[in-house]
């Protein structure tokens, strides 16, 4: 019958020790893949809130690209005529698209493409929305932000998605607007300036009103009391759908 080691002697102690250094390093493996499995689990369950958020939402945010010739923070503001209505669509269509902090580009962008209608009332009566804005038919190019035909339809065709905004088309335009203006139209104690989204007043400054699909936006100015029918809707033609 083999004898049992005496731990007091050396053979013991040597034995006691490698069972113990053994029994650190099963220890320090059992953390180590629990440390992994835990690690992959919340990955896993991350993924799946991402998933389930982009889901709801739509898709992933409209961002911007500036290498696209999209600004990072698009313009709030509209620069432009502070004249009387009517304004014509500017000869100079290139340097306004510039002045609206974007890129003419060759062809029309198909990532971003949606559509927006602007009405403009003065004095309870129409004004036109020309046709041409952001295209410089002489260069063949054209800005993702335009109008083609006169009918209030601005078109936003872009090669990515981003955020464009009323202001970036109004400069655009060449018509200045702000909060209690438009063009050299200014409100005052006889006549007053609203903008509309969907039928629902907008308060603060236009210009940063955000363009989405199938919006109506409305700009009216006029004598204080003048009873004019805010549009909310426009009877989208089936082509611009």
């Amino acid at each position: 019958m083999p004898s049992t080691p005496d731990r007091r002697s050396p053979q013991g102690r040597s034995d006691r020790a490698a069972a113990l250094r053994e029994q650190a390093r099963a220890e320090r493996h059992r953390r180590l893949r629990f440390t992994l499995i835990v690690g992959i689990v919340v990955a896993m369950v991350i993924a799946g809130l991402t998933i389930a958020a982009l889901s709801t939402s739509g898709g992933p945010p409209r961002s911007t690209a500036p290498e696209a010739g999209i600004p990072a923070t698009p313009m709030k503001t509209a620069s432009g005529r502070t004249t009387e209505p009517p304004w014509a669509a500017p000869s100079d269509a290139s340097a306004r698209v510039a002045a609206a902090g974007l890129r003419m580009l060759g062809e029309e962008g198909q990532v971003e493409h949606i559509h927006t209608h602007l009405d403009v009332i003065v004095n309870g009566k129409p004004v036109t929305v020309p046709g041409n804005i952001g295209i410089d038919r002489n260069a063949k190019l054209i800005s993702p932000l335009h109008t083609h035909a006169e009918n209030g339809v601005i078109h936003v065709e872009s090669p990515v998605k981003a955020v464009f905004t009323l202001g970036q088309f109004m400069t655009e335009w060449d018509v200045a607007l702000t909060q209690d203006s438009i063009g050299g139209l200014k409100a005052d104690s006889a006549n007053e300036f609203h903008a509309y989204v969907n039928g629902k007043e907008r308060p603060g400054n236009p210009a940063a009103i955000e363009l989405r699909d199938h919006d109506e936006i409305a700009l009216i100015y006029g004598p204080a009391g003048l009873k004019v029918d805010v549009p909310s809707s426009f009877d989208w033609p089936k082509k611009a759908k």
